[in-house]
């Protein structure tokens, strides 16, 4: 079996997986690698966890889709636990970040008009990245995402990230209706916001009646050691999308609102086939209280300490390593050079990771992963960036 008759939208690495438990993986000729992507921040219970799997089963048996033109009880219990854990009012269920984060967008633009605002406009930040879909495209902030997608949709202001200044230069824009960013840029570097920024943009959206939105989709559902990541600042947004780890690899995604936000959206509005299916709130629903009775929030945020600590020790003083950081279990290792070579190499020895930003090596391991592998993880990493940085040729660096 080749894969010649996929659309070439990826580059995929040699390597097919068949089975997982915990925080492993094991391809077709049986080798295991330690998982530190967890499919890009989504499979935060890791593999194979037997409460997941059983809730999963269960509701295959019982029923699996069955439209929005009928309530469903699954989606309102899920509903209601997200908005007991985030302190917000209600919830529009999708299938992905994009979606979130599209829906996010129209109810922002909505409620502009709502409020007599003739063309909205939305204040994004500099290496955002919000989705693939047209809008959440130009919402993002890679010109390598977006070149040859043009014309980009308007009605979006960038300023630079951590940079409240740029923003108060916008506050007599009476255009402006909300302010969309990331508690820390995933796509973006692992770039985290600083917690006064995020309260000042907080009495900023409050002082002008703008909404506060943030995208919580990678960051959110215990990756920082809480349930998300801008309740470290003390903030609370008035739109949240989620999505990733929601419901530990069954698709969903999840626009939450309160306050004026959450009485945008009427009948009619805005919609979606597919989402909050019976099977995927099951699967968020199970999700959260799997990461509740693990006490997975306070273990993420210790393991994160493990991993930044070792991380720190084993390339303090190593040329070539500029900087770690992060939070949780969400770590960038910045070097000074492009380094998606370090995948390939991180692959042949039975290691799972990433490059974002060309130049960041992003972790992102599941939830469940313990300190001993999160020990194993660190002895695994730092000789493949060491190798690395002392094979690789001096004119890549910059």
């Amino acid at each position: 079996m080749t894969a010649q008759h996929l659309m070439q939208t990826y580059a995929p690495h040699p390597v097919a997986f068949v089975r997982g438990e915990g925080a492993w993986l094991w391809d077709t000729e049986g080798k295991r690698y330690l998982d530190a992507l967890a499919g890009i921040a989504v499979n935060g219970l890791g593999y194979a966890h037997p409460v997941l799997t059983r809730a999963i089963c269960d509701q295959v048996a019982k029923l699996m889709h069955i439209s929005n033109h009928f309530r469903v009880p699954e989606q309102e219990r899920a509903a209601a636990k997200i908005c007991e854990l985030s302190g917000m009012e209600n919830v529009f269920f999708a299938n992905s970040g994009s979606e979130a984060n599209e829906a996010a967008i129209k109810l922002a633009r909505l409620y502009g008009h709502q409020r007599g605002v003739e063309s909205p406009a939305i204040i994004v930040m500099e290496k955002a990245w919000h989705g693939r879909t047209l809008a959440t495209l130009s919402a993002t902030g890679s010109r390598k995402a977006q070149a040859g997608f043009e014309p980009l949709m308007g009605g979006f202001l960038r300023v630079p990230y951590n940079d409240i200044a740029a923003i108060e230069r916008l506050a007599d824009n009476p255009s402006v209706v909300a302010v969309l960013l990331e508690v820390l840029q995933g796509e973006g570097g692992i770039n985290v916001a600083h917690p006064e920024w995020l309260r000042q943009v907080r009495a900023i959206c409050d002082r002008k009646q703008w909404l506060m939105m943030v995208d919580e989709v990678q960051s959110g559902i215990g990756r920082t050691g809480k349930w998300f990541a801008h309740q470290w600042a003390g903030v609370v947004p008035d739109v949240m999308p989620l999505a990733k780890g929601l419901a530990s690899g069954v698709p969903i995604g999840a626009c939450v609102a309160r306050g004026v936000a959450a009485k945008v959206f009427k009948p009619g509005n805005h919609g979606s086939t597919f989402g909050g299916s019976p099977l995927a709130t099951v699967a968020a629903l199970t999700t959260l209280d799997v990461i509740e009775k693990e006490g997975l929030l306070a273990h993420a945020h210790r393991m994160g300490e493990v991993i930044q600590g070792g991380l720190r020790q084993e390339l303090s003083g190593v040329a070539g390593v500029k900087e770690i950081r992060g939070m949780g279990l969400m770590i960038g290792v910045e070097l000074d050079r492009p380094c998606g070579d370090i995948v390939r190499r991180g692959l042949a020895a039975g290691l799972v990771t990433n490059v974002t930003a060309e130049r960041v090596v992003r972790l992102l391991p599941p939830l469940v992963i313990q300190e001993s592998e999160a020990k194993r993880l660190v002895e695994m990493l730092a000789p493949l960036v060491k190798a690395f940085l002392a094979e690789a040729p001096a004119a890549a660096a910059a």
